[in-house]
Parts: C-alpha cells; sequence; structure tokens
C-alpha cells in the first residue's frame, strides 16, 4: 500500500529540487517535514506542501498509520520550458529559459 501526491508545472528547476529530495528520500515522514522546515532552500516550500498532501492522502484514502509513514521514493521531472528574450548590447537578444519541474512524493507503512 502506498499513499502518493504530485505536484506538476512549479515554477522552479529540477535541478534545484532534486537536492532537497536528496535529503528527505528514506526519512519517517515527520523527520522529512522538520528537514524541509529547517532547510534554507527555496525548493523547501514546494516540498513542504507536496509532502503535507501525501501525508492527508495516507490519512485519510487509504487508512494508513501516520506513525509508520516513510518516504518510499520521491523524484522530478523537467516540465515545459518557458522561453524568453532578453535585449543585449548591439541590437542582439539572449534567450532565458525559465524551467518547470514535476515533482512526485510517495510514502509507505515501515513494518513493524
Amino acid at each position: 500500500m502506498e499513499a502518493r501526491a504530485v505536484l506538476k508545472y512549479a515554477r522552479i528547476s529540477p535541478r534545484k529540487v532534486k537536492v532537497v529530495m536528496d535529503l528527505i528520500r528514506n526519512q519517517d515522514a515527520d523527520k522529512a517535514m522538520a528537514i524541509l522546515k529547517f532547510t534554507p532552500k527555496s525548493a523547501c516550500e514546494y516540498m513542504e506542501k507536496l509532502l503535507a498532501s501525501a501525508i492527508a492522502n495516507a490519512e485519510n484514502n487509504h487508512n494508513m498509520d501516520v506513525s509508520r509513514l516513510y518516504v518510499a521514493e520521491c523524484f522530478v521531472c523537467p516540465g515545459p520550458t518557458l522561453k524568453r528574450i532578453r535585449p543585449k548590447d548591439h541590437g542582439r537578444a539572449h534567450r532565458i529559459l525559465k524551467r518547470t519541474s514535476h515533482m512526485t512524493v510517495v510514502l509507505k507503512e515501515r513494518e513493524i
């Protein structure tokens, strides 16, 4: 039995999210939430809401015990990239890539 939560089209680079996901992978859910709360990274805001959603899904939809939950899987995939133009000197233009992410968190119950 597993509970999952997915966040799509988050306006943050997947490379930045991956660093935070590596911190919480295979941690207990409450410990992972504490790590996210006190880590000074911009991806932690997104991940904190996503983890809270996954915990709520486990509790309400799958009747899982919240005290035994752990982060079994978490991964990020790149979403569509927004292309923007920045004017540069001598009439040139440089492209700016605003990347998006699709994040997934999967929770499972630990065996006693």
